[in-house]
């Protein structure tokens, strides 16, 4: 039943509906006014608060004018939001039209539990910021109707899991339908005869649409009923039809979604992991029912695809037996314009140390796409060595995987105490643009706020978490079987007064929950301290499969509930967006410790630094890439391949109990003459003007915008049909002859001597003979790549510099190619030729996987070696 709002009122509906209140203050606050008690119940969910107000209260404020001005003040600053120019707006022309961003699970509130964790977190982000910055873009996901789980804690401290039924009329939600009024349906054929349908709906995030699929339908049998039940459920075969619904499915989503909507279609496809990879498949199978060939229609999805990774282990990828994909994809099943071994190639871990007989989703997804990304600087080495196989022959830093390192959207994630001081110096209006949209390199106006109200905001919100974790223990407790009377104590649960770190995250091994436990002798005399005292606030979800992560959460429960150490540490159950937007405000410390380098980003931290909370943390993800002492903390790492895991976990923990008792505690408490921490405030200075600007989401989705989708959307345009045959048949030839292509003799020339030392600036004049089959100069670039030598005699900080051909080939077909080389660095200094493939429609030379370099038998002169 939904609640009919009087005529006044109506508005209320419209802004309730769309989540841009979920990171907008004034919004949040117009509805906390409407009955402050309610919003309190409702868990700060609009749309529960409009389902319980009396009758009578809603009849006061139609009549209320003062509420009815802040209303309709409300309802225009979204129209403005809504359809106003923004920053994408203003780039010169040539931007993609329209982009689809698919992910498995999106985090965009708590009122739309859609979300595990990070990857979903991050997702609902990317949407928020897309919508701040004006990009047409439409989000695809999966709803699932039990979520992912709730979390409790039996007495024993045992993780427990319950799944709520969401029922989507209780939900932001509105769904799609047909210009007749019946609802929009997907449909997929499964093996046997059977389908799968699903219904879409559509949550508007700002200005984004995100389309949920929902398999909840009448008229599909109870296993196909239950393929969205829940997020990560299930087991082969149900994860597989849950990634064909998102990917397959999705892409038919967007395709009704514009036709109904009127929206630009889109020129760009962004996969978020490995999940949604089969979309690339549905668009080839719409080319080649549009007369495309396989081929031709391959290279133009390639085109305008990007695939984000987000997973440092080949364990974290999906993978399916070979024959359950081939019988999803044979031919009473789904995409039958398809050859299924063509399928199944695409997928194929066919390079060293693969595996056969599995359908690799990661695999899959970069070869369907023509750029792809890590989400980090460091993530983004670790993911071009993991997949360098798929390059074979190629150095892993020439692996065609960029990374563009993720950020936070500080709207939803700034505490509103955050965000009013730094209205009150620089007006709300620049405070609300430099947090969404950003592009400043640093946040220059902090320097004048005084010391005395920054350090008065950071005990406030100290304060409030406080306040938030005795009620959430008090919570959890009664849930485990505890009395009132055996309560008492938590009322003095941690101590506003003390420094007070922070560790919430996912509990899979790698991210070491309890390596604070390691040495539970030092870190009770840290919590303990008669002078310099800390406090730690815990959370996180084992995954319900993961019975270690499970036994990693009763550890450190058990020890949180000592009673002579309870009231320093907590474990809070049911870790989410809604305790998270508490929790990273009020902490002064922000801990990360995973085994390096297995973080593929993680963007707790950041959340936390915006608030003006400092980071210690392990150099993995993000803060390998922005860490300065101003900012915090480094863990010292011992990942060398000779210490084995117990022994890395004492030096690392050890490592980590001197850093607080000897930095980090002492820094805290040493005080001034005002009475103030005058070099902790300074970090804190520090950390929200240099570091700030830097985590940004906005920043992360302008690089996406400027990089990654724009040079998409522009290929995509080149490869018209026409071109896209060119390629394809360029490609085909180019493999045929490839086998003949060699590098035959590397003759160098100096102005000074060659060999042992030469002197900055000297030259060499590079002959090289090649052989090229029946391939045309035209079709390849020969190359000299030089760079510094590593200890293993390994060429690293290469630059590439093309040699020419020369005259006419030889009577046995042997070519000439000559260039000059000049030594422009100092130090360790080589250089190798290679031959590669080119062509003006390839997005890069390693675009084919395919180099022809010098043999052993070519010669030394083929890779001279300075010292």
């Amino acid at each position: 039943m939904r609640p009919v709002l009087p005529e006044p009122l109506r508005p209320l509906s419209e802004l309730a509906r769309n989540l841009r209140w979920s990171w907008h203050p004034e919004t949040r606050e117009l509805f906390q006014s409407v009955d402050p008690e309610g919003w309190q119940a409702a868990g700060g969910d609009p749309l529960r608060l409009l389902g319980s107000v009396p009758a009578d209260r809603l009849a006061v404020l139609s009549e209320d004018r003062r509420f009815r001005r802040r209303l309709a003040a409300a309802a225009d600053d979204l129209h403005d939001y809504l359809n106003g120019r923004r920053w994408y707006q203003e780039q010169p022309p040539g931007l993609p039209r329209a982009i689809a961003y698919f992910s498995p699970e999106f985090g965009i509130t708590a009122a739309l539990p859609q979300y595990s964790g990070g990857l979903g977190i991050l997702a609902g982000d990317h949407l928020k910021s897309a919508s701040d910055l004006g990009l047409p873009l439409i989000g695809v996901g999966l709803l699932y109707r039990h979520g992912y789980f709730r979390q409790s804690l039996s007495r024993e401290g045992w993780q427990q899991e319950h799944y709520p039924l969401l029922d989507p009329n209780e939900l932001p939600l509105d769904m799609l339908r047909e210009h007749d009024g019946t609802p929009a349906r997907v449909t997929l054929a499964l093996p046997g005869g059977r389908t799968l349908a699903a219904h879409v709906w559509q949550a508007r995030v700002g200005r984004v649409p995100l389309l949920l699929l929902d398999s909840d339908v009448e008229d599909n049998g109870p296993g196909e009923r239950d393929v969205t039940d829940r997020l990560y459920g299930g087991g082969s075969e149900h994860r597989l039809l849950q990634e064909m619904l998102l990917g397959i499915g999705g892409v038919r989503a967007v395709r009704a979604y514009c036709r109904i909507s009127g929206h630009p279609e889109p020129e760009v496809f962004h996969t978020n992991e490995g999940h949604a990879g089969f979309l690339g498949l549905e668009r080839i199978h719409e080319l080649i029912g549009e007369g495309a060939d396989f081929d031709s229609a391959l290279e133009r999805v390639r085109a305008g695809t990007l695939f984000t990774t987000h997973t440092p282990v080949p364990a974290g990828i999906d993978r399916f037996d070979r024959d359950l994909v081939a019988r999803h994809f044979g031919e009473d099943a789904e995409l039958p314009r398809l050859d299924t071994g063509r399928v199944l190639a695409l997928g194929r871990e066919d390079y060293p140390g693969g595996d056969g007989n599995l359908f690799n989703m990661a695999v899959m997804g970069l070869r369907l796409a023509q750029r792809a990304n890590g989400v980090s600087l460091l993530h983004g080495r670790v993911s071009r060595e993991m997949f360098a196989g798929l390059w074979p022959g190629f150095d892993a830093e020439d692996v065609p995987i960029t990374s563009v390192t993720n950020g936070v959207h500080a709207p939803t994630w700034v505490a509103p105490e955050v965000f009013r001081l730094g209205a009150r110096h620089i007006g709300a209006g620049r405070a609300e643009d430099a947090l969404a949209v950003g592009g400043s390199a640093r946040w220059d106006t902090v320097s004048d706020i005084s010391d005395a109200d920054i350090w008065e905001l950071r005990g406030t919100l100290r304060g409030h978490l406080v306040e938030e974790v005795r009620r959430r223990l008090h919570a959890s407790w009664r849930e485990r079987g505890a009395g009132t009377a055996e309560l008492g104590w938590i009322d003095d649960v941690l101590d506003p007064d003390v420094l007070t770190i922070g560790f919430a995250r996912r509990v899979p091994s790698y991210k070491r929950l309890t390596l604070m436990l390691r040495d539970r002798e030092r870190l009770t005399e840290l919590l303990l301290h008669p002078e310099r005292p800390v406090q730690i606030v815990v959370a996180g979800k084992a995954h319900p499969a993961d019975d270690s992560g499970k036994r990693l959460v009763q550890e450190l429960v058990r020890f949180a509930d000592d009673p002579a150490v309870r009231h320093r540490i907590v474990f809070l159950p049911d870790y989410g967006m809604a305790m998270a937007q508490k929790l990273y405000p009020g902490c002064d410390v922000w801990l990360n410790n995973p085994l390096r380098p297995l973080e593929a980003c993680g963007t707790s931290g950041m959340k936390a630094a915006l608030n003006g909370c400092l980071n210690l943390s392990v150099r993995d993800g993000w803060w390998d890439e922005w860490y300065e002492p101003d900012f915090g903390w480094d863990i010292p790492t011992a990942d060398g391949s000779g210490t084995d895991e117990d022994r890395r976990d004492d030096l690392e923990s050890a490592a980590l109990y001197d850093l607080l008792a000897q930095r980090v505690a002492p820094r805290f408490y040493d005080r001034g003459a005002d009475g103030l921490p005058g070099r902790w405030i300074e970090m804190v200075r520090r950390t929200l003007a240099t570091l700030g600007p830097k985590v940004l989401a906005g920043r992360m989705v302008r690089e996406y915008v400027e990089r990654l989708y724009a040079p998409a959307a522009e290929a995509h345009r080149a490869l018209e049909p026409r071109a896209a045959r060119e390629l394809a048949a360029w490609k085909a030839k180019v493999r045929a002859a490839w086998p003949a292509v060699a590098v035959d003799h590397v003759e160098a020339v100096s102005d000074g001597p060659l060999g042992g030392t030469a002197e900055l600036g000297a030259t060499l004049s590079l002959r090289v003979t090649v052989r090229l089959g029946d391939l045309d100069p035209a079709d390849v670039e020969v190359q000299a790549v030089a760079g510094r030598v590593d200890e293993a005699d390994r060429l690293t900080r290469t630059v590439a510099f093309p040699l020419k051909a020369t005259g006419t080939p030889g009577l046995d077909g042997r070519r000439l190619y000559e260039g000059p080389l000049t030594l422009d660095r100092t130090g360790p200094f080589g250089y190798t030729v290679r031959i590669l493939p080119s062509h003006r429609l390839l997005a890069g030379p390693a675009d084919l996987g395919l180099v022809a370099v010098p043999s052993e038998a070519t010669g030394e002169a083929a890779g001279v070696l300075m010292r």
